[in-house]
């Protein structure tokens, strides 16, 4: 009995010393002990120029020379100019006039197409945020099908707005994992090569029932240059099985492989040299929104696109706006101080502007992300100061600036948005179910709107200021002066 008692006070002992040594050492120990999620490593892709960014990056503090300043701008050349903007509230419209103006061509003679490039990482992967920003225009501005779609995808299985199938023999290479690609990446940052002459290559889209997107419009095959002679895609309509020749003899080259469709397979055929690099579906009219997300991606990629190749596809698909919601693969990589982000993503917005002649640039900034500090979730430390780098960015690189941290709710609303009922983002407290990525996309497309209807007035105005003056008697022999804005 009296050995009994003397294991169980060796025992009290024994935890008591150690919750005093926890406690006397919990002062010493990081604020972070464990990851908040277990991520699935097989599918986690992080781009390999943001590895050597941070790895060879200057990490130097930089001076923030923007802040409590007063942005000004200038008038465009019809004489369209906004307000000069604070810094802390800079949405930078006057860079999106080229943008708008299409819209206003859209909305008030139903003349013409827009087209908006939405490049993203994993927070638009599967369509997500695009798919509802897509309709959202398209409800307003007309305008049907899904846009561009790649030829194989990491995201075709969680794709809601198309299904989207192929065969296992494609052979892709992405502007993430590769830096010299047999053949230049396509607008979509990748392209692919029927590697198998043996088994049949193929892919096959099927439109859902979506608003907008109820059938393949137009389905047109992009690809590239290429020696290779006697090549075919294969196709069934209707009873009827249709071979059509490819022919590979431009830097870009495209074939429009039937009228719309809910349905197609193709089959290609003696094609394995030829660079492919994915399917355009839409009708013409209204506005069209392709979504170009790469899970891992941090935007730097974007500068190992090729002037030249996209020169072309902006002569073929004519993109009126480039959108890059990034942020996500840049956090959280031992310092708060992202200057050398900035600088690199500067370049990539001029390396753009070259790659897509006319077309506006709009930076959304990173979204709120938690992390797990001591034991409560709270915003990560690093959110503000890369929020903050992606607007002196879009500032410099005279591009439009939406927010997304703010917008959403600032400090702490990333666990609201996980935590309300019903959820609007997942547990990985990072990224947005669909239903938070629907009011995402309500917010993006609000502040759009919103600068579109300050553009409408002060179109409005700049047009009266230039209407000559008419004089109370009919001179035949007095010139007539054009209103160029109306033209």
């Amino acid at each position: 009995m009296s050995n009994n008692k003397s294991y169980f006070f060796q025992s009290w002992a024994i935890v008591l010393i150690a919750i005093v040594s926890f406690i006397g050492f919990k002062s010493f120990l990081p604020k972070k002990l464990f990851p908040d999620t277990t991520l699935n490593g097989k599918n986690v892709v992080v781009d390999s120029l943001l590895l050597d960014a941070v790895a060879n990056g200057d990490k130097t503090q930089e001076k923030d020379t923007l802040s409590n300043t007063t942005i000004k701008f200038n008038s465009n050349p019809l004489g369209i100019q906004f307000p000069d903007e604070k810094y802390e509230q800079y949405k930078g419209y006057q860079y999106l006039i080229p943008f708008f103006e299409k819209l206003f061509q859209l909305e008030t003679k139903k003349q013409g197409k827009t087209r908006i490039a939405y490049f993203g990482d994993s927070m638009t992967d599967g369509d997500m945020i695009v798919q509802d920003v897509r309709t959202m225009f398209q409800d307003k501005f007309g305008g049907e099908g899904v846009g561009f779609v790649n030829i194989t995808s990491e995201s075709a299985a969680s794709r809601g707005s198309i299904m989207h199938e192929y065969s296992p023999n494609w052979k892709a290479q992405s502007y993430l994992k590769v830096k010299s690609p047999s053949r230049s990446f396509g607008v979509n940052g990748a392209v692919f090569f029927a590697k198998d002459t043996i088994n049949a290559t193929w892919v096959k889209y099927k439109a859902f029932k979506t608003r907008h997107a109820t059938s393949l419009n137009n389905p047109t095959l992009f690809y590239g240059k290429s020696s290779k002679k006697g090549a075919k895609i294969r196709y069934v309509v209707g009873k009827d099985t249709v071979y059509k020749s490819l022919n590979p003899t431009a830097i870009l080259n495209t074939t429009t492989v039937s009228t719309s469709t809910k349905s197609l397979k193709m089959n290609f055929v003696n094609s394995d040299s030829i660079p492919f690099y994915g399917m355009n579906f839409d009708d013409g009219k209204g506005v069209h929104v392709d979504n170009f997300s790469s899970r891992g991606n941090s935007g730097l990629p974007l500068s190992n696109l090729n002037k030249d190749l996209m020169n072309a596809f902006q002569q073929k698909l004519g993109y009126d706006l480039i959108i890059l919601q990034f942020g996500t693969n840049v956090l959280n990589y031992g310092s708060l101080n992202y200057g050398w982000y900035e600088k690199k993503m500067k370049n990539v917005v001029a390396h753009l502007k070259e790659c897509f002649p006319g077309a506006a640039i709009l930076i959304i900034s990173t979204a709120d992300k938690s992390t797990k500090y001591e034991l409560t979730m709270k915003t990560d430390s690093a959110v503000v100061p890369l929020a903050s780098a992606q607007k002196r960015y879009a500032v410099q690189a005279e591009s439009g600036f939406i927010n997304l941290y703010t917008l959403m709710g600032g400090d702490g609303s990333m666990v609201k948005w996980v935590e309300e009922v019903p959820a609007k983002a997942n547990k990985d407290y990072t990224h947005f179910n669909h239903r938070g990525a629907k009011q995402i996309a309500g917010l993006i497309y609000k502040q759009l709107m919103d600068g579109y209807e300050e553009y409408k007035v002060l179109r409005a105005i700049a047009s009266r200021k230039r209407k000559p003056k008419t004089s109370a008697v009919n001179d035949s022999n007095v010139p007539v002066i054009k209103d160029s804005i109306h033209e």
